[in-house]
C-alpha cells in the first residue's frame, strides 16, 4: 500500500531507540524526511546516521529533552528551519517509573506529569499553529495498553496516560475542521529497554527472573509472544499517513490482544 508519505516532514520525539526509532524508521522507509529528537546527543547522532544509511532518508538530529518546557518550541523551530514544514508529529516520551502508590511522593507525580502530559501539551502548542497554517497535518501520541488495561505496579502510567486520551479525543473534534488529525497508539508488551526495565522490576518484586516474567506475559497474550518494535512502527506510520485520512480521535491498541476491553 502506498501511504502517501513521500517528501512529507515528520517530527519524531524520543526516537534514538525503541518505539520512537521504529516509528521514524517506518516513516523514512515511506519517503518521509525525519526530524529526530532524543535527549542524549551522542546516541541521537548515531541513530540518525543509522536511519539515514538504512533508508536513504534526509534525517535531522535535534537533541532535546521533551520534559524541558523550552524543548517543544525549539524542536518545531529547528524542523521548520531545515525542512520548511511539519506534516507529521509523533509525540513520544519515556515512560514514568514503575511502582505502587506508596512507592511515590507527590513530587514524583509532578515529575511524571511533566514528562507524560505536559510534554505532549507543549508539543501540540508548538506544532498545531504550523499545521493550521499549512491547512492540514497528522499527530499521533504514544500511550500504552494501560489506558484500557491497567497493569500492576504502574500507578503513574495507569493514571496519567488517560489524560492523553482525553486530549486526543478533544483535539480531534476541535481541529477536524482544520484538516488536522489526532490519534493515539497504545502498545502492549514490546521488546524495548522500557520493557526490560518493567521486567526487572517485576522480577525483583516477585523474586523470579526476567525470563520467567517474560514467559508469564507471553502466556497472557493471545498471540503468545512479545512484539517487536518494527511491528509497532508500521502501525504508527499508517496512522500518521494520508492513507489513514479518515481516521481521527482513535486510540488503537497494538497489544497482541492482551487487553480484554471491548471499547
Amino acid at each position: 500500500m502506498e501511504l502517501g508519505l513521500k517528501d512529507k516532514v515528520a517530527l519524531v520525539t524520543a526516537a534514538s531507540r525503541g518505539l520512537g526509532y521504529a516509528t521514524a524508521h517506518a516513516l523514512a522507509e515511506e519517503g518521509a524526511h525525519i526530524a529526530l529528537c532524543a535527549r542524549t546527543e551522542k546516541t541521537l547522532v548515531q541513530a540518525a546516521e543509522r536511519l539515514a544509511e538504512e533508508t536513504g532518508a534526509d534525517v535531522l538530529p535535534i537533541a532535546a529533552d521533551v520534559a524541558d518546557p523550552g524543548a517543544a518550541n525549539h524542536l518545531a523551530a529547528m524542523t521548520l528551519e531545515n525542512f520548511g514544514q511539519i506534516d507529521v508529529l509523533f509525540i513520544n516520551a519515556g515512560g514514568p517509573p514503575p511502582g505502587k502508590f506508596l512507592d511515590f511522593q507527590p513530587k514524583d507525580w509532578e515529575e511524571a506529569t511533566q514528562l507524560t502530559i505536559q510534554s505532549a501539551v507543549r508539543l501540540a502548542y508548538a506544532v498545531v499553529p504550523v499545521m493550521r497554517k499549512q491547512k492540514g497535518g497528522s499527530i499521533l501520541i504514544n500511550t500504552s495498553v494501560t489506558v484500557r488495561h491497567p497493569l500492576d505496579s504502574l500507578i503513574l502510567s495507569n493514571s496519567l496516560r488517560l489524560a492523553l486520551i482525553g486530549m486526543v479525543k478533544s483535539l480531534s473534534i476541535e481541529l477536524g475542521p482544520d484538516n488536522i488529525r489526532l490519534n493515539a497508539i497504545a502498545p502492549g508488551w514490546t521488546r524495548t529497554e522500557r520493557v526490560d526495565q518493567l521486567l526487572n522490576d517485576r522480577a525483583k518484586r516477585n523474586e523470579t527472573t526476567t525470563e520467567e516474567e517474560a514467559a508469564k506475559i507471553s502466556a497472557a497474550v493471545p498471540l503468545g509472544r512479545i512484539a517487536e518494535p518494527e511491528e509497532y512502527g508500521k502501525v504508527a506510520a499508517f496512522l500518521l499517513s494520508p492513507a489513514a485520512s479518515y481516521v481521527t480521535g482513535v486510540t488503537l491498541l497494538v497489544d497482541g490482544g492482551l487487553s480484554r476491553a471491548v471499547m
